[in-house]
């Protein structure tokens, strides 16, 4: 099962231990084969909607700073449950935040 877990902004600033420790959890993750990509997302975007034949290109996909992804990992394990304790465990290292977790369908 492959989940996309999604990490809103933080008003934490990052320092080095902040990127030690990420630098492990990733590295652990990567050696095992749980983690397929992660990223960083720009803060803007673009949103495009379409209604009928009318297609719309917006600035940003979110009404609110505070609603943007800020960034992502792609991972593929056994259960739902598996992924969230990943999550916690991302979450016990960068501190206050929020993030959501959604399967991936498809190939």
């Amino acid at each position: 099962m492959r989940y996309l877990m999604m990490s809103k902004p933080s008003d934490q600033p990052a320092d080095e231990k902040l990127y030690a420790e990420m630098g492990k959890f990733i590295e652990e993750l990567t050696a095992s084969g749980v983690l397929l990509a992660t990223g960083g997302l720009e803060a803007g975007g673009v949103r495009v909607t379409s209604v009928g034949d009318e297609i719309t290109v917006t600035d940003g996909p979110f009404t609110e700073a505070k609603e943007a992804v800020a960034g992502f990992a792609l991972v593929e394990v056994r259960s739902r449950a598996e992924a969230i304790e990943l999550t916690r465990r991302f979450r016990k290292i960068v501190g206050d935040g929020e993030s959501v977790i959604q399967e991936v369908f498809g190939p």
